[in-house]
């Protein structure tokens, strides 16, 4: 099924949901390292990193609302889709509750640590749902996908290699 908003050629929540994912993982490692190292830079680092992966989620969720929109009801997509929606927005709840509960460069509290931990735990299962989506059941890839299909932008026949 192919995704409904899309940017030259391709899903714009594809594209987009790498950045929060990224960068909310990558606040929970600062937090990991703030704890080993007992040193408050990293905790300014996971302040600042958290708080841009928090607006990534805002900017890449209206996309991938579009896209479930358009899956038809009653369909197993819609079901897993609806799942992986829903947590990601309690995965965002999760890291906002976090990221209030901080101080730049101050210990963050062992609520705020919980809070990131248990939303880093959850995003894991909103990820495979959202990669069962698009690997197993084709949400977002294009209609005519396959190992030789047109250039997205160009739509010009891919060069066959043949051996």
């Amino acid at each position: 099924m192919k995704s409904r908003a899309r940017l030259l050629g391709h899903p714009v929540h594809q594209m987009l949901i790498v950045f929060p994912l990224g960068l909310l993982t990558a606040a929970v490692i600062f937090d990991v390292v703030g704890l080993l190292l007992d040193e408050a830079g990293w905790w300014s680092l996971s302040y600042w990193v958290m708080a841009a992966g928090i607006v990534g989620a805002l900017i890449a969720a209206p996309f991938g609302l579009i896209d479930w929109l358009a899956i038809p009801r009653g369909t197993r997509a819609r079901k897993i889709g609806r799942l992986h929606g829903l947590g990601n927005g309690v995965v965002s709840l999760l890291f906002l509750g976090s990221w209030l509960l901080r101080s730049s460069g101050v210990y963050p509290g062992d609520v705020a640590l919980t809070l990131s931990f248990a939303g880093i735990a959850l995003a894991l299962i909103t990820g495979w749902l959202g990669g069962e989506l698009v690997s197993r059941l084709g949400v977002g890839v294009d209609d005519d996908a396959e190992l030789n299909a047109p250039n997205s932008l160009t739509h010009s026949a891919a060069h066959r290699n043949v051996m």
